[in-house]
């Protein structure tokens, strides 16, 4: 069966782009000058919803990576503090718990990640 969204026309585009920059639903939609119901509607179609998914997928990549331009320096000052011999205990500890919850949830989100990439790939294979 051929997707009804399979090629988004101006107005789509146009929703999807508000969507990603509107905080609600409502504000998308009067910003790509169509109806709320039009847009609750669009979002429920597979072609514009997945097209949706994506560019807020890449839109949040480019996020990330430019918030990880900041890492290095963020870890450098976190390892400052963690070193620096005047600095308040409090002060080490909470730089020494920072490094270390960071360093968990990267890991776990890389597991996550990998695991969500195995289940995309399976659940492509099992739909050809």
């Amino acid at each position: 069966m051929k997707e009804k969204y399979s090629i988004l026309d101006a107005k789509q585009e146009k929703a999807i782009i508000a969507l990603i920059n509107e905080p609600t639903i409502t504000r998308a939609a009067r910003a790509a000058g169509i109806g709320e119901t039009t847009l609750y509607r669009w979002l429920q179609e597979e072609g514009f919803n997945k097209e949706y998914r994506s560019v807020r997928k890449q839109a949040l990549s480019q996020t990330i990576a430019r918030l990880q331009t900041g890492t290095t320096k963020a870890a450098e000052t976190l390892e400052e503090v963690m070193d620096d011999k005047e600095a308040s205990s409090s002060s080490r500890v909470t730089a020494s718990k920072t490094v270390l919850e960071m360093a968990f949830k990267a890991y776990e989100l890389e597991e996550l990640a990998s695991k969500m990439d195995d289940l995309e790939k399976r659940l492509d294979d099992s739909l050809k």
